[in-house]
């Protein structure tokens, strides 16, 4: 007889992420057009570049050696102080705030598998079941996933075109302290640069506020802001911003989190963050448990193609194939929907996403007439229901999240113009019904 296998209530409140069979969908069938994963353009993938960092990694044997050795829990120090240097500009932009020098903020670095092992890591540090994070509505759906797996809930803040609203924001604040609950919000969390799903950042005034907002209400103990900058030098108009993390108070209250993913490879698998101090070492402690430190060799890897220049080249090229591919949906949109004043979508700066709405109410959910229609059609999208709160009963329905990194411009404009025709057939069929 077999006996029932008993699993920790965290694996019990673990579920797979509703994204996933999209992806394999995609991958079973290559005649179906992908608007949906936000994985990054194969052809894009820096082979030459990763070829050369590793033969020069490897042909100084003492520096091999060490590259193919175990390394520290922390990470590599030249990659840190590297990440350090680059960031250190965003200091040099705040005329209130002192810029700390490379090597202090280099020892708050830890470089990490990914960034996902970030987010995942500050979760396990700091959140008890029945404590609250703060996330903007529609958010990066996977970290709803993580942060629900420690028993926390998930209480979602409206954004408009400036990034999440911060006066909704003061609002659920005060809601929280009124009820005695607002000791139990641990991180305000925001993807602050062309934001995953709707592709919007948040603005300069707003980065401001947000700070003074976690700063004010962290009476019974620091609300921290989880800032996640995954898409941020995926940039293809105007003017950078500074980063939360460098606002006056901001090294206290802020935790950056950063990934070599989405502007290199994600086959590197490396990312990294900037902590608090005394966040730094209960991270270390957890991640000596998890992995005892990340790819050595990855790291030297990227260290190289930091410091020769490779890497910003990369990004040069990435940033105008992707600005290709982000002009071709956008005009694609306007073509198949001119005539269609109930679909609206942004315009993003940068990042891989273009989020849709339907105004006339159509529904875009897995079950709707048009999700089956489009896939019937021969494209898959992301419902937009994904990225809000799961909790949430009042979620938006008619929403969908586009994503232009992985198919070229023609398939893009093919997949596009798949959609409207999806569109076209449910809306002819609502009329007639």
């Amino acid at each position: 007889m077999t006996r029932p296998l008993r699993l920790s209530e965290q694996s019990l409140r673990t579920t797979d992420s509703p994204i996933t069979e999209l992806i394999y969908t995609a991958m079973r069938d290559r005649s179906l057009i992908s608007l949906a994963a936000g994985l990054v353009d194969e052809e894009t993938l820096p082979t030459a570049a990763v070829a050369q960092a590793v033969a020069a990694v490897l042909a100084d044997p003492s520096v091999g050696r060490a590259a193919l050795q175990y390394g520290t829990t922390a990470g590599l120090g030249s990659l840190r102080l590297a990440l350090a240097q680059r960031l250190a500009g965003d200091f040099t932009q705040q005329p209130t705030a002192a810029a700390p020098l490379a090597d202090a903020l280099a020892a708050r670095c830890i470089i990490t598998s990914g960034s996902q092992q970030l987010l995942y890591l500050v979760s396990e540090a700091l959140i008890d079941p029945g404590d609250i994070v703060i996330t903007e509505s529609p958010s990066y759906f996977v970290y709803h996933g993580v942060i629900e797996s420690f028993g926390a809930r998930v209480l979602g803040v409206p954004m408009d075109h400036e990034g999440m609203s911060t006066t909704a924001l003061a609002e659920l604040l005060a809601e929280l302290e009124r009820a005695g609950q607002l000791h139990r919000v641990k991180l305000i969390y925001t993807v602050d640069y062309f934001q995953n799903p709707t592709g919007l950042s948040l603005s300069a005034s707003r980065r401001v506020e947000l700070l003074r907002l976690a700063q004010q209400y962290s009476r019974d103990g620091r609300i921290l802001i989880l800032e996640d900058a995954a898409y941020r030098d995926l940039r293809y108009d105007g003017s950078d911003l500074p980063s939360i993390l460098s606002l006056p108070g901001g090294e206290e209250y802020v935790v950056y989190a950063g990934t070599f993913s989405k502007p290199c490879s994600p086959g590197l698998k490396t990312g990294y963050g900037f902590l608090p101090a005394d966040l730094h070492e209960p991270i270390l402690h957890l991640k000596g448990n998890h992995d005892f430190g990340s790819s050595n060799l990855s790291q030297y890897i990227v260290a190289h193609l930091l410091q020769s220049g490779a890497f910003d080249q990369h990004l040069e090229h990435l940033r105008t194939t992707y600005r290709r591919k982000r002009d071709a949906m956008l005009e694609a949109l306007a073509e198949t929907f001119a005539d269609c004043p109930a679909v609206q979508w942004n315009q993003p700066a940068g990042g891989l996403y273009v989020w849709l709405e339907f105004t006339d109410g159509t529904r875009t959910g897995p079950d709707s007439p048009l999700f089956r229609a489009a896939r019937q059609a021969g494209v898959l999208v992301v419902p937009g229901e994904f990225c809000h709160v799961t909790t949430d009963q009042d979620r938006p329905r008619h929403q969908l999240r586009l994503s232009f990194g992985v198919a070229d411009p023609p398939r893009l404009r093919e997949g596009v113009r798949r959609l409207g025709q999806a569109y076209a057939q449910v809306t002819k069929q609502l009329q007639t019904v």
